[in-house]
């Protein structure tokens, strides 16, 4: 009897049970920590991140979302610019931006493919673009007068080929070095080219890589362009858009208090452009291609009665055209529906 009744006084009950377990629970989801001055502590797992050490992420997602619409704008430039120059509809559409360590993407890269090293003077570091062979071949069949069909080989391009495709990728750095100008003056440098990434030593194996993958579309060819920058080339570049963008605490305007829609006097010396224009006058075609130097126009008189006012782009008054004291002027007499004065 004593044997059995010693069994039963070990059973837990529920409740011992369930705290046992809250324990166990607690005790799995918080770790060790050690800090920066030598102590260790206890930390919530879920307060932890996780780092890739092989492959860093080194700007945050504000800058990345900053250097994507950037290059958004640069593609598009830059398609307008090579339709005009190829002659031809050149569509570009951004595929991806994000960073690599540069074996990573040496290792996704096609062989053979077409890579151009090139330098951004005054940054420093070796940054490539990667034309696939079966683009390059179509713009340079473009070049020579050719109709710019998509070829079905994906071989290596000849030393002419390469020559002449040379112009259209300078052409492409150019525009990416002139969107950065409002920031900094740059100029792109060609000094070499490699047909296999598993050759290239331009960085070291495990730098990081910012790629820029556009979509290239020029009649029934389509590819995909990239373009690798190593971290400390674009690093300066992201700092002064960073800077540019984002005012600090001091620069901020103050927000009014007492009423919304009150005037904040930090905008009084604010540039706007001012535009007038009238849509009063209509011409047939060829009267336009008529037109000498010299010629009168005649103008119809509501064209004067209905003058429309802009600030930048936006139409916000209407008035009627006049001169005060020798200049030209316009007299507001009407404010654009749904604007704000």
């Amino acid at each position: 009897m004593s044997d059995q009744t010693g069994s039963m006084g070990d059973v837990l009950s529920q409740s011992e049970v369930e705290r046992l377990l809250q324990q166990v629970q607690e005790e799995e989801s918080n770790t060790v920590v050690l800090q920066s001055n030598g102590r260790r502590s206890n930390q919530s797992r879920d307060s932890i991140s996780a780092y890739d050490f092989r492959t860093p992420v080194f700007l945050s997602p504000i800058e990345l979302r900053k250097l994507r619409i950037h290059h958004e704008e640069f593609i598009q430039a830059l398609a307008a610019r090579l339709s005009i120059y190829l002659r031809v509809e050149f569509n570009l559409q951004m595929s991806q931006l994000h960073t690599i360590s540069f074996r990573q993407w040496c290792e996704s890269l096609d062989s053979p493919t077409h890579l151009s090293l090139f330098r951004v003077e005054p940054l420093r570091g070796i940054c490539i673009l990667d034309v696939p062979p079966r683009l390059g071949l179509t713009i340079v069949d473009r070049l020579l007068g050719g109709p710019g069909h998509s070829v079905t080989s994906n071989r290596e391009l000849s030393e002419l080929e390469v020559t002449l495709l040379d112009q259209v990728v300078l052409l492409m750095l150019t525009e990416w070095c002139t969107h950065w100008a409002k920031y900094r003056d740059l100029r792109p440098a060609l000094f070499g080219h490699e047909s296999n990434g598993l050759f290239l030593q331009a960085v070291d194996a495990d730098a990081i890589m910012l790629v820029l993958s556009i979509e290239a579309v020029i009649n029934d060819c389509t590819e995909t362009l990239q373009i690798a920058f190593p971290y400390w080339t674009i690093e300066p570049i992201v700092h002064l858009l960073s800077s540019r963008l984002k005012p600090g605490p001091e620069d901020l305007p103050d927000v009014p208090s007492e009423q919304s829609g009150a005037w904040n006097s930090h905008y009084d010396n604010t540039p706007m452009q001012v535009s007038a224009e009238s849509n009063g006058l209509k011409l047939r075609a060829k009267d336009v291609v008529g037109l000498r130097v010299g010629d009168i126009v005649p103008l119809p008189p509501e064209f004067a009665e209905r003058v429309q006012v802009k600030l930048a782009s936006e139409k916000r008054y209407y008035g009627r055209l006049g001169t005060v004291d020798g200049r030209w002027a316009v007299e507001i007499d009407q404010i654009s529906l749904g604007s704000n004065p």
